[in-house]
């Protein structure tokens, strides 16, 4: 088997999967409970939490787990609202950002706020002067994604901050840091962002898991209430064996995350160097990230160079994963030809990649252009 669909998830690797056994197994409590059991499960939450944190670059109290990114991203949105809505109703994000940050919007355009959506240019890149001119005195919000999804483009995320810190400064900044976490190396503390979003099957820890980091000093309102877990900021028992492994799997992969990240680009470049074999193919989007490898062979259909690829046992995904077999909004967001979009599918590579999977997948392609053309 040929993964390369690792944006849309990772598999979990050993140290996360042995920590969950553990967890499960042997240190089982509910980490309120009083009696040792409880402390004992509080202590490896501890554990955890200190892990995830220093991965993030991100003071350890600021670090609040989630049941994954879009719960982070739901939770930023609608608590700044209730939190600054007397300020201002004008909110700024762009129009390629993940569903769990357009639907919310959406949501909120129907209740009565504005909200500007930033175009990309034809490589799905926003620029840092688009978002400059799109603010005002009335901005409580700016949301704009790390590294897309689908076309690998990293956005200006410093220089985005320094400009709303400049036109906004009463509005906050959240990034979704989905894609860059373990990606790209940033540190919280000094990136600049209020909030910042990030999930645990990314980066090869376990589904139903992820984390919000909230700067210092910043009271955003809770988005779910009930037992005070997680400081006040998130009720809810903890998912403790995902958190473990979570946190196991930060504490793995952070020592070789420079040598990772070198790999993944080495990839990237092979890759997209080795498709001009393929007649016809299409090379999509600005693909800045190391991971992200976004194609097409117009006049075909994405499902079927998917399944093509699947009687070869290679994995991608048409776009995001999270379509469902709609057209990418990301890519028509770009301008990009309906042939186009319709054949086009996404690479993503992990660290556990090798060449010889890319020289799988381009044979694969050469072939799948065959039989579908035949």
């Amino acid at each position: 088997m040929i993964y390369l669909d690792n944006s849309a998830t990772t598999k979990p690797c050993a140290a996360c999967v042995e920590t969950m056994q553990h967890i499960l197994l042997d240190a089982w409590g509910n980490p309120s409970s009083v009696h040792q059991l409880g402390i004992d499960a509080e202590r490896c939450l501890r554990t955890a939490r200190g892990q995830v944190a220093k991965a993030l670059g991100a003071e350890e109290g600021r670090v609040f787990f989630t049941s994954g990114g879009t719960e982070a991203d739901n939770w930023v949105i609608f608590s700044t609202v209730d939190r600054l809505a007397k300020r201002g109703k004008h909110i700024v994000t762009t129009a390629v950002e993940h569903h769990a940050v357009l639907h919310p919007m959406q949501k909120l355009e129907a209740r009565g706020f504005a909200v500007t959506y930033l175009q990309p240019d034809e490589t799905g890149f926003v620029a840092a002067e688009k978002l400059e001119a799109a603010l005002r005195p009335d901005t409580i919000l700016v949301s704009v994604m790390m590294v897309n999804n689908e076309t690998g483009a990293v956005m200006p995320i410093r220089d985005m901050i320094r400009a709303t810190r400049r036109k906004s400064p009463l509005a906050l900044f959240h990034t979704d840091a989905v894609q860059g976490f373990f990606k790209l190396p940033f540190q919280a503390k000094t990136l600049g962002a209020d909030m910042i979003s990030i999930s645990g099957h990314k980066i090869h820890a376990a589904k139903g898991v992820g984390a919000l980091y909230v700067r210092p000093g910043l009271p955003l309102p809770p988005l779910i209430l009930g037992g005070g877990q997680e400081q006040n900021f998130r009720s809810g028992t903890e998912n403790l064996p995902g958190i473990c492994g979570f946190g196991a799997a930060c504490a793995a992969q952070l020592p070789r995350l420079t040598q990772d990240i070198a790999h993944m680009t080495a990839l990237r470049d092979t890759c997209r160097e080795k498709l001009a074999q393929v007649p016809g193919l299409v090379l999509i989007g600005k693909q800045d990230a190391p991971h992200i490898v976004n194609l097409a062979l117009p006049h075909l259909r994405s499902q079927g160079i998917i399944n093509c690829l699947q009687d070869r046992e290679i994995y991608v995904s048409a776009g995001s994963a999270c379509s469902r077999g709609h057209r990418s909004h990301v890519l028509e967001a770009m301008h990009l030809p309906p042939a186009t979009i319709d054949g086009s599918i996404r690479v993503s590579f992990s660290a556990e990649n090798t060449e010889q999977d890319i020289d799988a997948l381009v044979e694969a392609l050469i072939a799948a252009k065959q039989t579908l053309k035949g």
